[in-house]
């Protein structure tokens, strides 16, 4: 399984973006496989839709999970549409290496 978390830079050390859709970077982390890749999103600039381009971005890596602070109504109908679980995490100060080492068993 992949999950996805919305970062503030492209280390495991940021912090979680608590943006969705003008988020700096997305996470992904594959469960199987252990590997963490970063993904720049062009979101963050964009004047408008950014949630439903992050949705698709994230769609477009296999994610079936998503973790970030906040989801815009665009972003969850897009994530909804793809059958992606959204988790909103309670504590944004978290790095991302806290945030992945949840879903590790």
């Amino acid at each position: 399984m992949k999950i996805a978390v919305s970062s503030t830079g492209n280390s495991i050390d940021d912090k979680m973006d608590q943006r969705f859709g003008r988020c700096k970077y997305f996470a992904i982390y594959d469960t199987d496989s252990k590997e963490c890749k970063f993904i720049k999103n062009p979101g963050i600039d964009m004047q408008s839709a950014a949630g439903s381009s992050a949705a698709e971005l994230v769609a477009d890596n296999a994610v079936s999970k998503v973790v970030s602070g906040n989801f815009g109504p665009k972003a969850e109908n897009t994530l909804k549409s793809f059958g992606i679980t959204m988790i909103n995490a309670k504590d944004t100060e978290k790095s991302v290496k806290e945030i992945i080492n949840e879903f590790k068993n």
